[in-house]
């Protein structure tokens, strides 16, 4: 058995790895690697396979047609619906004779990409439901794959269960272990040690904070958080702005309920909001579609924040922008190019965090110097992590028990402190524990 990282061993993003078991080979994820796309300018942004493999923001999977191994790819499984894991399909999925697998939010999201892109995929995209499994048909033989529920900074997210002849692959990227979350189930404690039980081989673990002392909080502390300076510091004068992750549909639903507490007619505005909440509601995972209102293009956004100007006390808006992004509808309210005007005192609150890449602290940086020269109060970081911190990765490498650990989601001095980890608990640098790059592989 031979595993390759293809992408997310190098960067945060563009994760993928390639498990070949001779006559079968099996993919997991296909994601973008985002800071090269938002540093386009808007004129450049034409989204082709060849345009993404110049500037760096798709897996090198390239590599599997010089091994061979593209013809024996028979399927590809994803985590979660986040652009950095499913992002690429759309551009490379069309190379491979295989099933696209998810779970149903996953693939709604996965088919407003392709929507988007105006791309038709020939691949079969297979829903299958959290905390249940499939199987893939390789040549001679199926493998049994478990999609275990687990928590992370979207719904229905999975890890991986990949059995095989010699023993389980566990693929854990991204997650973290909310016992309380707002939205969903909580993760799947029970399927994990009867799959430690029976053997894991290989620990493919989200790594990004190994090197953070900490237990990642539950999504209600950062419900806290919200409760805290909606109910308590807005009042009936203030324009109210929210931005935060668009596909954190948790934090939505918190946002929402805070709104309706406050009376406040609530419109979404954004593309990438309407994105997920549709994919949310086609899913059957969004309880708060009927008590908002969402604006999309052009003529509704005109009509909208025309009126929102109007009287400002009475609505919530919930808009993009989280992270300054060029065009977003926070960017361009801060630029004054939309009829609804930031004025002295209304609230700004970011319920996100600064995403740790050049462009976006500098694109942040720029907002929020726009949105101090208008005088508006601004309340950032109203918000926790989707990622496991070091204490948590301890339970979870003590629950699974593999025999191997190769740390992922990110370049060297993000995952390295995860040998150090493993170490402590009795790994042993390069004989079990693996720190690879992009396009390394690993026989077991």
């Amino acid at each position: 058995m031979k595993i390759y990282g293809i992408g997310g061993f190098n960067e945060v993003g563009k994760n993928m790895t390639a498990v070949d078991l001779g006559e079968d080979v099996i993919l997991f994820d296909c994601g973008l690697f985002l800071p090269p796309i938002v540093e386009l300018e808007e004129s450049e942004k034409v989204y082709t396979e060849k345009g993404m493999r110049r500037i760096g923001a798709i897996p090198s999977d390239d590599m599997l047609d010089s091994l061979g191994l593209r013809n024996k790819v028979r399927a590809i499984i994803c985590s979660h619906a986040h652009l950095d894991h499913i992002g690429a399909l759309p551009f490379l999925a069309h190379r491979y004779n295989a099933e696209i697998v998810g779970t149903p939010f996953t693939i709604e999201v996965l088919k407003t990409l392709l929507r988007d892109e105006k791309i038709f995929l020939k691949n079969r995209l297979r829903v299958v439901q959290p905390n249940s499994f499939f199987y893939v048909q390789g040549k001679r033989k199926k493998y049994r794959v478990d999609l275990i529920n687990v928590t992370h900074s979207t719904i229905q997210c999975s890890l991986l269960a990949l059995h095989t002849d010699e023993g389980i692959i566990v693929y854990a990227n991204d997650f973290k272990l909310d016992n309380s979350p707002i939205l969903g189930k909580k993760p799947n404690y029970e399927r994990l040690k009867e799959i430690s039980k029976l053997g894991v081989k290989v620990l493919i673990v989200d790594s990004l904070y190994s090197g953070d002392n900490r237990k990642t909080a539950s999504e209600k502390v950062a419900r806290a958080l919200l409760e805290d300076v909606l109910l308590t510091t807005t009042n009936e004068n203030n324009g109210l702005f929210v931005t935060t992750f668009a596909s954190h549909i948790a934090r939505l639903k918190s946002i929402v309920e805070f709104g309706k507490k406050l009376n406040r007619r609530i419109i979404f505005l954004g593309r990438s909001l309407n994105k997920y909440v549709s994919a949310a509601t086609r899913a059957n995972m969004c309880p708060f579609r009927k008590d908002i209102e969402i604006a999309t293009f052009r003529h509704q956004l005109e009509k909208q924040t025309k009126k929102i100007n109007k009287d400002k006390s009475k609505y919530m808006v919930v808009c993009t922008g989280h992270q300054g992004e060029p065009g977003s509808i926070l960017d361009r309210l801060s630029k004054g190019k939309l009829p609804l005007n930031l004025q002295s005192q209304d609230h700004v609150i970011f319920s996100s965090s600064v995403i740790p890449t050049k462009a976006s602290i500098d694109n942040r940086q720029k907002l929020d110097n726009r949105l101090k020269k208008r005088g508006v109060r601004m309340f950032s970081n109203l918000h926790v992590s989707g990622h496991a911190g070091r204490e948590d990765l301890r339970d979870f490498i003590n629950m699974v028990n593999p025999e191997h650990i190769i740390p992922a989601h990110g370049e060297h001095r993000l995952t390295a402190p995860m040998v150090d980890l493993a170490q402590e608990m009795g790994y042993k640098d390069k004989k079990n524990i693996h720190l690879i790059n992009d396009k390394q592989m690993l026989r077991f």
